[in-house]
């Protein structure tokens, strides 16, 4: 099964019931996308690795939440820039049950198919909010981390990330990872998308602010 493979291959080791709610996003997606275009995958080993891996990826490295914090420990807040059809927000929901997940989309189209399959798999508020707009629409509202992918350029996006949370992901191809002042570099992950073999870089950024 393809989704298993992109988890073990990545490290992924799924909890009870996480491959059935990948699946049932998956097989959603692929009935919506044969009537609306969703996205621009092309055969079903390209759909799961643009899907998932990246998410598969990052669920093994934004942090649970600190041990200092009180008791009960706040959920680690992510926000999930442009995040079309659930990649990477969704799935890393999906396979982090302890976060707390904001998927911001503009096109109304995947805000309806994210609101449609969230609803069928039991992802809803507090655990997953969907957010109809763009980034500047979230205020003042702040996260522990952000990420995105693919919705603005590196530069562009680490510069928006910031303002948005002290922790700030930016997935890669082949650019160089991008500078900004008030952050620093504290990860540079390389790997390949499990199915087709595709080079990808994750990379991490910190507030230098105390």
């Amino acid at each position: 099964m393809r989704t298993e493979r992109v988890c073990r291959e990545l490290g992924v080791a799924p909890g009870d019931g996480v491959i059935a709610r990948l699946d049932g996003w998956l097989e959603a997606l692929r009935s919506w996308n044969r009537k609306i275009d969703l996205t621009a995958a092309r055969g079903e080993d390209e759909l799961t690795d643009l899907m998932l891996a990246d998410a598969a990826l990052l669920s093994l490295h934004v942090p649970p939440p600190p041990a200092e914090r009180s008791a009960p420990a706040e959920p680690v807040r992510v926000v999930d820039v442009g995040t079309g059809a659930g990649a990477p927000g969704l799935a890393l929901a999906i396979l982090r049950p302890d976060l707390r997940m904001c998927l911001v989309e503009p096109l109304q189209k995947r805000v309806a198919f994210l609101r449609f399959v969230c609803g069928k798999l039991g992802l809803e508020p507090p655990r997953v909010e969907i957010v109809a707009g763009r980034a500047e629409g979230l205020g003042s509202r702040r996260f522990d981390v952000a990420v995105s992918r693919a919705t603005l350029a590196p530069e562009a996006w680490l510069a928006l990330g910031a303002t948005l949370a002290p922790e700030v992901w930016v997935l890669l191809a082949r650019e160089a990872p991008p500078e900004a002042p008030g952050l620093r570099l504290v990860d540079d992950l390389h790997y390949r998308w499990p199915l087709t073999g595709a080079l990808r870089r994750a990379v991490r950024y910190r507030s230098t602010a105390p």
